[in-house]
């Protein structure tokens, strides 16, 4: 007879917030006292064996009461809750969830938030004794970490799985077999599509699975396909610490929230990553300060609408006070109440490292209240930068999209926001547009807009506008660019160029890229001292070029965020030019 909590496992943990939950509760009479088991009130079938019973009787009574469960609830968590104690389910043995060394080649497609993803898996895994691979003929494990956003990086995994499914049929015999496995929103998506069409898939796992990879591993060994696409209302991994993929990385990804609930009529998010959710503020300060001891020195938060973040993991987050929506922006649901906002976030990230630059993607316009733009104006660690989208300057198709806003409203927060932080630099380009941009996504999908309104615009005509948008883009990005010649950069610098080993490759406050040769230049902290700028640095650079994409310079010091605007000073500059 297998002890209740494996029953309970085996079927999900019971979960109460966002803590996973199994208590052993004494049997009630029907009148709610305790009492030994007995044939009073309806009970399953008698074991064969009265020692059996009567041992489960024992463990039943002697275990904690339901009194000490609510109170074990109720108390205060200093830390989240760790996994690793947990007993397998009762079909697997602890020994059978072990990677055995096992190599696991992990390959990722699509935004940053598949990006951390992928660093979240590679924790889970790792924990439980895999090795990863940087070269594919040496996998035993293939996982694929997919997008399911754009139908092209749809169509792009299909072509791999094919290329893949030749790889398994030629393993030879002498080594474990190949398993082979899509994880994220294309399997989230498709699901029985996949295992039905492409028989050397071995397992499937939703962005909410991760924590769930070692079973379905295990029973991929066993020559079961295997599958867990279950979204959920409350996972964040926030105990989960990514492990970042380079040593000689300079930033990092944060994910503070999942989800999304806007349920625009063209997105597929909301039904691929599931609702809502935001993590902690406690466990992303802790995930910033330890990437800040590591000697990270910038970090980008991340969520599929990163400035809705809402903290309501404590009961005393609920009397917060609720900030304000951007002026002339709705939502597409209820009315949200208290919890930790975004500001409050961005104020605490930005305080647990002051050389660290802090980022944000990808926003939604209505999230931006005064007290947003105050603290990017404030704080020189807060990248002057915005992603903003910008899907269309047609009021009557925003509603048509289920944005919540009219082109008015949106100009209007364009307008507020340049008052706001008059240096700050938009990222993005709409076709005709009355504000200008920088960078510009397509995205495509056979989405709710799809099945619900008509497509009346030819497939010509639809890439003759993209040609146009992007020759629009190129010229507008260009003339942007070229207001940057002359000026002085701060450049956290990436590493080698890599069109040319002899120049340094980094990125502005404005996230572009520069481009400068690698020589001998001064420390701002001693300029009697000669140094070669490394990954990591803050280099201050004068522009001296521009295209679409990249400016180019030369390098003037190395020196610091909290120094950099005593090295902006007109008079300075003039004796460097």
């Amino acid at each position: 007879m297998q002890p209740l909590q494996h029953v309970l496992r085996a079927q999900g943990p019971l979960r109460l917030g966002t803590v996973a939950c199994v208590s052993w509760l004494p049997l009630k009479n029907c009148r709610g006292h305790s009492r030994q088991p007995s044939t009073a009130c309806p009970s399953p079938e008698r074991p064969q064996k009265d020692g059996v019973l009567k041992d489960f009787s024992t463990r039943l009574l002697t275990g904690p009461t339901f009194q000490h469960f609510l109170s074990s609830a109720s108390a205060p968590q200093e830390k989240l809750p760790s996994l690793e104690a947990e007993d397998p389910p009762p079909y697997l043995t602890e020994d059978g969830l072990l990677g055995r060394q096992r190599k696991v080649y992990l390959e990722t497609y699509g935004c940053q938030m598949n990006v951390n993803d992928t660093e979240i898996a590679w924790s889970i895994l790792q924990k439980s004794g895999y090795q990863r691979t940087s070269h594919l003929q040496e996998a035993d494990v293939i996982l694929l970490v997919t997008c399911s956003i754009r139908e092209k990086a749809e169509q792009t995994i299909w072509n791999r799985l094919h290329q893949l499914k030749a790889l398994k049929t030629k393993r030879p015999r002498s080594r474990v077999p190949l398993r082979i496995g899509i994880l994220g929103c294309m399997a989230e998506r498709l699901k029985e599509e996949i295992l039905h069409r492409e028989n050397s898939v071995d397992l499937l796992a939703g962005p909410d699975a991760y924590r769930d990879l070692p079973r379905l591993l295990a029973v991929a060994e066993s020559g079961q396909q295997a599958a867990n696409v279950l979204l959920s209302l409350d996972e964040t991994y926030a105990d989960v610490m990514p492990v970042q993929t380079s040593a000689s990385a300079t930033s990092a990804f944060v994910s503070i929230m999942r989800g999304c609930d806007n349920m625009c009529s063209y997105c597929i998010v909301p039904f691929t990553r599931g609702r809502e959710r935001s993590r902690p503020v406690a466990s992303i300060l802790e995930e910033v300060r330890k990437l800040s001891e590591q000697g990270l020195k910038e970090v980008t938060l991340l969520g599929q609408n990163v400035n809705s973040f809402r903290d309501n993991s404590e009961v005393q987050f609920n009397s917060a006070t609720s900030t304000n929506l951007s002026r002339g922006f709705t939502t597409n649901y209820k009315t949200k109440q208290g919890g930790l906002r975004f500001a409050h976030l961005l104020d605490h990230v930005s305080r647990v490292d002051p050389e660290m630059r802090i980022r944000f993607t990808s926003p939604h316009p209505k999230d931006f209240p005064d007290e947003v733009l105050q603290l990017i104006h404030e704080r020189d660690n807060i990248c002057k930068q915005i992603h903003l989208p910008a899907q269309s300057g047609s009021s009557r198709v925003l509603e048509a999209m289920r944005r919540g806003y009219s082109r008015e409203a949106y100009m209007e927060l364009i307008h507020h926001i340049r008052e706001s932080i008059p240096d700050l630099l938009l990222r993005m380009k709409i076709q005709r547009s009355w504000v200008q941009f920088d960078c510009f996504p397509v995205i495509s999908h056979k989405t709710r807009a799809y099945h619900r309104l008509q497509d009346d615009v030819p497939e010509k005509v639809k890439l003759r506008r993209l040609e146009e948008l992007i020759t629009v883009f190129r010229e507008e990005a260009t003339k942007a660019n070229e207001t940057a010649v002359g000026s002085a950069q701060l450049v956290l610098v990436e590493g080698l160029s890599k069109r040319s080993a002899t120049d340094l490759s980094g990125r502005n406050d404005g996230n572009l890229k520069v481009i400068f040769p690698d020589t001998e230049l001064e420390d701002a902290a001693d300029p009697a001292v000669k140094i070669r700028a490394q990954p990591g640095d803050y280099v201050l650079v004068k522009i001296t070029s521009a295209g679409s994409q990249t400016l180019k310079g030369r390098a003037l010091c190395r020196t610091t965020l909290k120094d950099f605007s005593a090295y902006c000073r007109p008079e300075w500059m003039a004796l460097q030019s």
